[in-house]
């Protein structure tokens, strides 16, 4: 490799952001968190999988493609005890400390605001921190094409779309349309289904439609923009907020902006209603599961051949 080449790369990856995506509060897993840590904890906190956090280990992931010194954490303050541990070492810039859960819209939003004040012409993928996946390298060569195609394209939001091995009720699935020029993987968007019908689910799968990771990556300026159309005035009310960035006001007036605001999903309220503004990576060669139920953790360890401590212990219920 020369290097021009080298430089170049460097250059195009000094614009390259994550966004790890914390804040949740994992009730649907409690059951099994509460066993296997003895306290409140969300999962994403928990040893679930194996020896770190699902946290760390996204962050283990994430960090394959996109610099440490460029990935931020979307946490809730509630949940200060059970992160601080784990991320002592990231600088608080990096946090984007939310007063409560708000649900997914706010917690994205914010945190492209937050990269939008220091870099316009980023490029981000957002990672939720409660998943399994197979393979991390290959998975992150997929967010590696992902990148280079939004760098591209810098109107498009990719979805990364993984091959279905259920009919499963409980995801969202995607409904690829015509192949995007450029990539024979890259596919428009039709439609999303949210948590179907078992008959549905079926015929989705039969349909080709494709599991929604939720995992995705654009540019600053494609997010930002389908975001003040879907919802403007949720819009509105952070693009004030940009002037108080790292200053000792913010965290008070955002405080006052999160008692204010209503639970808003992201996917339902931003990503189905401008389907025409994205795409869907087709992901091959990995498994995935979204770790939302103690059933698909034990399918996940099952698949992926673990016993953790906590399964050893024989945790009641869930051995």
């Amino acid at each position: 490799m020369t290097r021009h080449t080298l430089e170049a790369r460097a250059a195009k990856a000094s614009n390259e952001w994550a966004v790890i995506l914390a804040g949740g509060d994992g009730t649907r897993l409690q059951s099994l968190t509460k066993k296997i840590s003895g306290d409140e904890r969300p999962k994403q906190f928990c040893r679930v999988l194996g020896v770190g956090t699902l946290l760390e280990e996204t962050r283990e992931r994430t960090a394959l493609e996109i610099t440490p010194e460029r990935t931020l954490y979307v946490v809730n303050r509630a949940h200060h005890r059970f992160y601080e541990p784990l991320l002592s070492q990231v600088p608080a810039t990096h946090l984007v400390a939310q007063h409560r859960n708000r649900g997914t819209a706010p917690a994205i939003l914010y945190s492209l605001m937050r990269i939008a004040s220091v870099d316009s012409d980023a490029v981000t993928a957002f990672f939720p921190s409660d998943h399994y996946i197979s393979d991390n390298i290959k998975f992150m060569q997929h967010i590696r094409a992902a990148l280079d195609t939004a760098r591209a394209r810098r109107d498009l939001v990719i979805l990364l779309g993984l091959v279905p091995e259920s009919p499963e009720v409980e995801y969202g699935w995607i409904e690829p349309a015509q192949t995007i020029p450029g990539n024979a993987h890259l596919f428009a968007v039709r439609s999303f289904w949210e948590k179907p019908s078992p008959r549905l689910a079926q015929h989705l799968q039969r349909s080709g439609c494709l599991w929604n990771s939720f995992v995705m990556v654009a540019s600053v300026e494609a997010l930002l923009t389908i975001i003040e159309r879907a919802i403007p005035d949720i819009y509105r009310s952070f693009a004030r907020l940009a002037p108080l960035f790292d200053t000792r006001c913010e965290a008070k007036v955002v405080d006052g902006l999160y008692e204010r605001l209503e639970t808003s999903n992201f996917s339902n309220q931003v990503l189905s209603v401008l389907p025409e503004r994205l795409g869907v990576l087709k992901v091959t060669g990995v498994r995935w599961s979204d770790l939302g139920e103690p059933k698909r953790v034990m399918a996940s360890l099952n698949m992926a051949g673990l016993r953790p401590h906590w399964v050893e212990a024989g945790v009641p219920g869930f051995a």
